[in-house]
């Protein structure tokens, strides 16, 4: 087959550091070539973003437990593919330092569409070297995935595919104010991390500025046209990453314009997954096809992967056809204040539960089902429709959706970075209620965010939650409990919203339900296959 290599065949690995890419206005950035020593024409494997290459994967976040890594080596570097594991099999693996960072000159252009025309500029000038077979895939985490739909949107010629392990969209929603509540803690210490090693001491040799002060700017907010995305797209997604990438990975693949596309959301920590020989073999095959039109099977299988999750290590993997589930079932469970449950059943007598935003108790309302009396699955995006007033004029709403077992034992899940987390969450500012009604869908609400409609305290008003997806199985006598409450569950550490500028802290929340307050928790039930 055209630009194929031999499978059998392993190659030994040839370093080039510090090599210089032109630039389309006349600067240059600074890149490592990790590709076979022999002769040949090579797919490549790429990376921009603002972690200097220079730095080895257990310098860069010494938190993190390196030596829990399937893979590790000299060239190991944080959240990029192992050249060690990727150029024997005959792959070109390329990082290239952003502008202002590591070795590149000038300003730092974070998450921009300047970032990404530097980019469009390296992807084209790897795949015109002599090495190379003229295809070109960009594959990592994190800020690697989120630059990847942002260079795929561009449209450079010989971008082969992307694989966003794990990538944001719009990094508004998504990571910089979920529902309208700054996220500040993970944009601040990210930040931290990024200037400490980049800046150690003020702006580098380079002459570039420090870093800005956070992750998420308003250059930023301008999310990449995802329909101008033609080439293939494998997005992976972690059930886990709420507060930062799940979202944007679901969005990522239904908004891309690819005629070939595929989501697997899989379950774990942030790191593990893509580093795990699953991971790898995954990918590889996936670049594999692209790259080399290898016939690797991928085609003919369904284009989504889900880990269906019944516990913390518990989960299966099974194949669906689109997302949501085409056979799911929306279900309504009622809010009833009057008992604090959830019901099948619509509500007729009103009732109202109250608390706490000001830091005091109850600073939480709980509404719970019955023991399920049989497994029940539920998978896909979730809403809530609430009904509240207040006695200030705004409320933060953070939205816990918890499992529990017979003993009344909380069933948590892997978290991206740091404690196991509740089955899901959601956030809304009661101010960002306002809803994009070209965006939204009966099962999940979009917000504009262009208009603020503040509380008039007292007066009752209807609110719509989006609630980011999850996979969870209830066992027979498992309960399934709604909290809405003032604060994040502390599980949610990095990405919590503790702003003392930002957060709404005063005042009392009421949910009002039944009668004519309409309130639900709308759940993707998916039906037994008995």
């Amino acid at each position: 087959m055209a630009n194929e290599i031999s499978t059998a065949r392993y190659y030994d690995l040839r370093v080039e550091r510090d090599q210089k890419i032109p630039l389309r206005d006349g600067e240059h950035v600074v890149a490592d070539i990790f590709r076979p020593q022999q002769s040949g024409q090579f797919g490549t494997i790429m990376t921009l973003g603002p972690y200097s290459k220079d730095i080895h994967f257990r310098d860069w976040n010494p938190d993190f437990d390196y030596d829990s890594l399937p893979e590790q080596g000299p060239y190991m570097h944080w959240e990029t593919v192992n050249p060690e594991w990727w150029t024997p099999q005959g792959y070109v693996v390329i990082r290239v330092d952003g502008r202002g960072t590591g070795k590149s000159p000038g300003r730092v252009r974070r998450l921009s569409v300047d970032e990404a025309r530097d980019f469009y500029d390296c992807v084209e000038w790897a795949a015109a070297q002599p090495w190379s077979n003229g295809r070109v895939a960009v594959m990592g985490i994190s800020y690697f995935a989120m630059n990847s739909w942002r260079v795929a949107a561009q449209q450079p010629p010989h971008l082969a595919c992307i694989v966003p392990w794990e990538g944001a969209v719009d990094t508004y929603r998504d990571a910089g104010r979920h529902g309208g509540i700054y996220s500040n803690n993970f944009n601040q210490r990210w930040s931290r991390n990024v200037r400490r090693h980049n800046y150690p001491q003020g702006p580098s040799s380079s002459g570039a500025p420090p870093a800005p002060p956070e992750l998420i700017d308003e250059r930023a907010y301008d999310v990449p046209d995802l329909s101008k995305i033609t080439v293939p797209v494998l997005s992976a997604g972690n059930w886990g990453g709420v507060g930062l990438h799940l979202r944007g990975n679901v969005e990522g693949y239904l908004e891309a314009g690819s005629e070939f596309k595929m989501l697997q959301i899989h379950s774990g920590n942030h790191i593990l997954p893509f580093y795990s020989l699953e991971g790898r073999l995954t990918q590889k095959r996936f670049v594999d096809r692209w790259l080399y039109d290898t016939d690797t099977g991928i085609e003919r299988e369904p284009p989504i992967k889900l880990a269906i999750r019944r516990g913390a290590d518990d989960y299966t993997w099974r194949y669906e056809n689109e997302w949501p589930i085409a056979r799911t079932r929306w279900t309504p469970f009622y809010l009833d204040a009057s008992s604090g449950r959830l019901t099948l059943e619509k509500v007729t007598r009103s009732a109202t539960a109250t608390y706490d935003q000001s830091g005091k108790q109850p600073a939480t309302a709980r509404f719970s089902t019955s023991p399920f009396d049989r497994p029940t699955e539920f998978t896909g995006p979730i809403k809530l429709r609430l009904c509240i007033s207040a006695s200030s004029d705004d409320a933060d709403l953070f939205v816990i959706i918890r499992k529990y077992d017979a003993a009344g034992n909380e069933i948590r899940f892997p978290a991206q970075n740091g404690p196991d987390i509740p089955a899901a969450i959601g956030w809304l500012r009661a101010s960002h209620r306002k809803l994009d009604d070209a965006l939204s869908t009966a099962f999940r609400p979009v917000h504009s965010h262009d208009d603020l409609q503040k509380l008039t305290p007292g007066e009752v008003v209807p609110v719509e939650i989006e609630i980011w997806p999850t996979s969870v199985v209830l066992d027979a006598g498992d309960t399934l409990t709604l909290e809405v409450a003032a604060e994040d569950d502390p599980g949610m550490e990095p990405f919590l919203h503790s702003h003392a500028g930002d957060r709404i802290r005063s005042g009392m929340v009421t949910i009002h339900t039944g009668g004519e307050w309409d309130c639900y928790l709308l759940m993707p039930l998916i039906p037994s296959p008995n």
